[in-house]
C-alpha cells in the first residue's frame, strides 16, 4: 500500500534520488514522490504515520529514521541531514517540528 496515497513509482524514485549519503533534500524528495502536490488532510495522515510516538512532535530521531517510513528499505538520515532537515522544519525554536510547521515544510 503506498504511503498517504503516494504513488509507489514516485516513491521509489524519490528515495533513488537521495540513496547516496548528504544528498537529502526535502524540497525535491516531497516534490518527487508527491506530497507536495497531495490535500492538508494527506500531509496530516503523513505527519502522524512519521510522528512514531505519537507525541504530536516528529523529533530528531524521528527525523533521522524520515525516510524508513516511506520504505522499510531506505537508509537513515546522516546527522548532517537531519539536523539540516530538523533546523528547515523548526520555526519556533523548540527542536521538533509540529503538525503546522511540518504542513510548511512540505508545501514549501
Amino acid at each position: 500500500m503506498a504511503f498517504a496515497g503516494l504513488n509507489d513509482a514516485d516513491v521509489k524514485a524519490a528515495l533513488d534520488g537521495c540513496a547516496a549519503a548528504d544528498s537529502f533534500d526535502y524540497k525535491n524528495f516531497f516534490k518527487a514522490c508527491g506530497l507536495a502536490s497531495k490535500s492538508a488532510d494527506d500531509v496530516k495522515k503523513a505527519f502522524a504515520t512519521i510522528d512514531q510516538d505519537n507525541s504530536g512532535f516528529i523529533e530528531e530521531d524521528e527525523l533521522k529514521l524520515f525516510l524508513q517510513n516511506f520504505s522499510a528499505s531506505a537508509r537513515a538520515l546522516t546527522d548532517k541531514e537531519t539536523k539540516a532537515f530538523l533546523a528547515a522544519g523548526d520555526s519556533d525554536g523548540d527542536g521538533k517540528i509540529g503538525v503546522d510547521e511540518f504542513a510548511a515544510l512540505v508545501k514549501g
